[in-house]
C-alpha cells in the first residue's frame, strides 16, 4: 500500500482565478512596458508607478519633513518669501545643501518656490505653524523610526525593548503604578499637546447638555476637560490618571483658573474598577493603547460605575476609515506594535466589545476630521 499524498488544493472560484491571471500579467515587466506606452493604459501605468515609487521613498520625505521641522524652516518663512541665501544663513547651512532641502520641501508641497526665486510657505507648511501639536509628534517619531529599523524582527517579536515601549510604560499594568513624576513627563507633555488636535472635534459631537457629571478616564493633562468645562458651564468634571500625570494635569488646569472645575483622581484605571459618581465617562484615545482582555476589562468597569442610562463615549483614530485606512492598519497598527500593546480596532469591533460589556444604545456619530477621531457613545441598560 502507498502512503497518500496531501490532499490537493481546493480550486478557488471565478473571482479568485482572474486575480491570479490578472497578478500574473501586471507582474510581467513585458506587459509593465507595454502598459505604459499604450494610450489607453498609460495613464493608469504612470500613476501605480508613482505610487509604487512613493511607498519606497516614504521614509526620506517623512525625513524632509522632520528636518523643516528641526530647523524651523516654516517659522522662518511665516512673515513672508526669503532668497535661498538667506534662508541657508538663517537655517546655518551651507547653500547648496540648504537648496537641496528647499527643493525637497517643495516637492512635496510644504513651500513653494516663486517666479523670481524665492520660497515661501505652501498650505501644508502654514498648517504645521497653526499645528504645534503636529510639529511635536515629529519630533517624537525619530523613536518610531529606530523601532522600525527592522520591522520583520519587531513582527516576529525578535525585536527586544523597543524605545516606544519605553517611553509610554503605562501600557504596562505592573509598570503603571510604579511610574513616578520624572518617568511621564515627556510622555504627559506630548499626549497634552496632541491631544489639543481633536478635543473640539469630540466635543462638537459628543452629547452633553443633559449630564452632570463627566469623568475623564486616562485624561492626562486636561486638555480636553478643559475645552469641555468651557463649553459646559454647569458640568462637574473628574481626571482620572496615574497620581504624577493626575499632579501635573491639576497645576495645568489651576493655571488655566480651572482648578475648582475639575477634580483629578490619582489612580490607575488597569484591572481596577472605576469610581463612581459621573454619569458620562470618556475615554479619548485609551482604548487602542490596550490589548483586547485589558480594553474590554476597562468597558466592564466603565458600565459598572455608571448610573443606569450612563453615557461613555470612546474617540480615537479606528482601522478601516474610509479614505484614511493607512491611518489606522499602517500607521497606528505598527506605532502600537512597536508600543508593545493594543492596536487598532474598527467601529465595528468596538461596537460588539460594547456590547459584550453590557452596554445599549451603541452609535457613532460623525465628526470633522474622522482620521484624527472618530465617536461612539453608548448607554448603559437601564
Amino acid at each position: 500500500m502507498t502512503e497518500a499524498g496531501p490532499a490537493p488544493e481546493k480550486r478557488g472560484g471565478w473571482r479568485e482565478r482572474w486575480l491570479a491571471f490578472r497578478n500574473r500579467t501586471v507582474a510581467s515587466p513585458g506587459f509593465q512596458r507595454w502598459a505604459a506606452g499604450f494610450p489607453l493604459t498609460r495613464r493608469i501605468a504612470q500613476r501605480n508607478t508613482r505610487a509604487l515609487f512613493d511607498l519606497c521613498a516614504g521614509f526620506v520625505y517623512a525625513q524632509v519633513l522632520f528636518a523643516c521641522v528641526r530647523l524651523d524652516l516654516f517659522t522662518l518663512l511665516r512673515d513672508g518669501p526669503l532668497a535661498p541665501d538667506a534662508l541657508a544663513r538663517r537655517l546655518d547651512l551651507p547653500a547648496d545643501r540648504a537648496l537641496t532641502l528647499l527643493k525637497a520641501a517643495a516637492s512635496l508641497d510644504l513651500i513653494t518656490r516663486l517666479p523670481d526665486g524665492r520660497f515661501a510657505l505652501a498650505d501644508l507648511g502654514a498648517a504645521l505653524i497653526g499645528n504645534p501639536s503636529v510639529a511635536a509628534m515629529i519630533e517624537h517619531h525619530a523613536m518610531l523610526y529606530a523601532d522600525l529599523a527592522d520591522p520583520v524582527a519587531l513582527l516576529r517579536g525578535e525585536a527586544g525593548p523597543t524605545r516606544l515601549g519605553g517611553y509610554w510604560p503605562y501600557a504596562e499594568a505592573g509598570e503603571a503604578a510604579q511610574l513616578g513624576p520624572d518617568s511621564v513627563s515627556a510622555y504627559s507633555g506630548l499626549m497634552a499637546a496632541s491631544q489639543a488636535l481633536i478635543a473640539d472635534d469630540v466635543l462638537d459631537a459628543l452629547p452633553l447638555a443633559d449630564r452632570a457629571c463627566l469623568m475623564d478616564v486616562g485624561g492626562g493633562e486636561g486638555v480636553f476637560l478643559a475645552q469641555a468645562a468651557r463649553r459646559h458651564p454647569g458640568l462637574a468634571l473628574r481626571l482620572l490618571d496615574l497620581p504624577p500625570v493626575a499632579e501635573r494635569a491639576g497645576a495645568r488646569l489651576a493655571a488655566e483658573g480651572l482648578g475648582n472645575r475639575v477634580t483629578c483622581l490619582g489612580r490607575s484605571f488597569l484591572g481596577a474598577s472605576l469610581p463612581e459618581g459621573a454619569d458620562a465617562i470618556t475615554l479619548v484615545r485609551v482604548v487602542h493603547d490596550h490589548d483586547d482582555a485589558v480594553a474590554l476589562a476597562l468597558l466592564r468597569a466603565a458600565h459598572a460605575a455608571l448610573p443606569p442610562g450612563g453615557l461613555l463615549a470612546i474617540a480615537e483614530p479606528m482601522a478601516g476609515t474610509p479614505g484614511a485606512e493607512p491611518v489606522g492598519d499602517a500607521y497606528f497598527g505598527f506605532y502600537l506594535l512597536a508600543m508593545g500593546s493594543g492596536r487598532p480596532r474598527t467601529a465595528d469591533e468596538l461596537t460588539a466589545m460594547l456590547t459584550q460589556a453590557g452596554f445599549r444604545e451603541i452609535r457613532e456619530r460623525p465628526t470633522r476630521r474622522p482620521l484624527l477621531a472618530r465617536l461612539i457613545t453608548a448607554k448603559r441598560r437601564l
